[in-house]
């Protein structure tokens, strides 16, 4: 009995020693590899900025802000945070930006158009729970903003689908109120001489920012979210319009895009009409994004330059050789593409293409 109590007190020692054992090798590999993460996290940043190996999936940012303290030491490690690398910022060359006048109402999901020196911008969200209705005219010759003017009650405040033929601008379906409420069909023109706003023809169903273009005499109507905001929209519709009139009471269906979605750039060029990037279904835009310029000879795209802070969704507007944006939303840094604050400022750069 005695033999037997004695074993077993053995076998608990023996026990407890593997047990200690093992955790003093699990601590003293874990302090190596954050050694080693550490140390390589440093290496990538310098070698290849913050650009996402090509053989893999995530990123580390270069600035890691959360620290952790060790047990017994007041010195802290950086932890290991890692995103998709659908948030890494794209090489770049630097570009020299002024800091114009600021928008008069910070925006976010607005929209703009440019008619000669005069950038015309629409609606937007002020905050999640409050929308513009009105619009703000910048003068790109004297870098001042005025004018300002309402739009009708019943047009939409954000998503909009919009074209221009230089005088009068088009303002098609969109979303109806703050937060995510559901789109109107109303459709709307803008005389930009006197300031004054036609109704239009509704859109057959409504929409949350179609690809919107003038072509051939017509308003072509193209994608954009259905009512549910997630789902794309294929339907391409088109109206025959001049000088601020529609021709006809109906839109008339063409044939559908192949792909839908919201917020895509729309543009015609030697007779034909491009629609261009775009989002499918309702997401997290990427943050960090360049500026590209695209050459027709060989059809292929290139970076110009970085923008002077990472920015989504902003309005855009080029006269004498300047770019120029204003308004959109910030994220909160290399490291948490997570929303911020909606902004105002307008900013310029030269381009030399």
């Amino acid at each position: 009995m005695a033999r037997t109590t004695t074993l077993g007190k053995h076998q608990s020692t023996k026990f407890v020693f593997i047990c200690v054992a093992l955790l003093g090798f699990a601590l003293i590999a874990d302090l190596l590899w954050a050694s080693s993460s550490s140390s390589s996290a440093y290496l990538y940043g310098v070698s290849s900025s913050n650009w996402p190996l090509q053989e893999s999936h995530n990123f580390i940012p270069p600035h890691l802000h959360n620290t952790t303290a060790t047990k017994g030491n007041k010195d802290t490690l950086p932890q290991r945070v890692v995103l998709s690398a659908t948030f890494a910022d794209l090489p770049a060359p630097e570009l020299e930006w002024e800091e114009m006048a600021a928008a008069p109402v910070p925006r976010l999901d607005g929209a703009a158009l440019q008619i000669k020196d005069l950038l015309f911008v629409f609606a937007g969200y002020g905050t999640i729970d409050y929308v513009h209705s009105h619009v703000d005219i910048y003068n790109f010759t004297d870098n001042t903003w005025g004018g300002r003017f309402d739009m009708p009650k019943e047009m939409a405040h954000s998503h909009l689908g919009m074209a221009t033929d230089g005088r009068y601008i088009y303002v098609v379906t969109g979303q109806y109120g703050p937060q995510c409420r559901g789109p109107t069909a109303r459709t709307f023109v803008l005389d930009t001489e006197t300031k004054k706003w036609q109704d239009m023809p509704n859109l057959p169903v409504p929409r949350y920012a179609p690809a919107t273009q003038l072509w051939k005499g017509r308003l072509h109507v193209m994608g954009g979210s259905k009512e549910n905001r997630y789902t794309p929209g294929l339907e391409h519709w088109s109206l025959a319009v001049k000088n601020g009139k529609a021709l006809e009471k109906e839109w008339r269906s063409e044939i559908p895009i192949p792909r839908g979605g919201p917020h895509r750039a729309c543009v015609t060029a030697n007779n034909r009409l491009y629609v261009i990037g775009g989002q499918e279904g309702d997401f997290m835009a990427k943050p960090g994004s360049p500026i590209y310029k695209c050459s027709r000879r060989n059809e292929k795209w290139s970076v110009t330059g970085k923008l002077p802070y990472r920015v989504k969704t902003t309005l855009v507007g080029f006269w004498n050789g300047w770019l120029y944006f204003t308004s959109g939303q910030r994220d909160r840094g290399p490291d948490n593409p997570a929303p911020r604050k909606v902004i105002g400022q307008m900013w310029r750069t030269k381009l030399h293409l």
